[in-house]
């Protein structure tokens, strides 16, 4: 029969090997999960009016500002940034990229469902899309079969 000297060892390494297993998983989580939302709008065409120092007319939204959907005075009212790449809307209360958004993707409170990604505006699905394969705008080379989110996985 082990002491309880023995089994200190053990239990020691099982715990720094599940610590090891978890943190492993969440780095890789965080890794294939690349959305590539950027925390910081540039607005394409901000009007005149639009000065650096303003408070009401920006020309960077930082994403999820806080806005006022029935104010004529909106900072987030169909507003294009990022070279085309976002369009902003205020949805409930906060500025959101309809063209990326998957709970407002295409208009606000427009869910995608499980699987799919919001790319350009509409739900699409990634793992099987040689076009957006595993991510938006990632297409595969000629021939080869988007599997799984990856091109080729075979």
């Amino acid at each position: 029969m082990a002491t309880s000297l023995e089994l200190k060892p053990l239990f020691f390494s099982l715990i720094i090997t599940l610590l090891f297993i978890i943190l492993h998983s969440q780095i890789a989580l965080a890794f294939s999960f690349d959305f590539e939302d950027p925390e910081v709008y540039v607005l394409d065409n901000p009007p005149l009016s639009f000065t650096s120092r303003s408070r009401y007319f920006p020309s960077i939204i930082r994403k999820g500002t806080h806005c006022n959907p029935d104010s004529n005075n909106n900072i987030c009212n169909g507003v294009s940034a990022n070279n085309g790449t976002s369009l902003l809307y205020c949805c409930k209360t906060h500025c959101r990229n309809i063209l990326g958004d998957r709970n407002n993707c295409g208009k606000c409170g427009s869910k995608c469902k499980f699987g799919q990604l919001c790319c350009n505006g509409s739900c699409t699905y990634v793992g099987d899309n040689e076009n957006h394969c595993g991510k938006c705008h990632k297409k595969c080379p000629n021939g080869v079969k988007c599997e799984g989110g990856m091109c080729g996985y075979a």
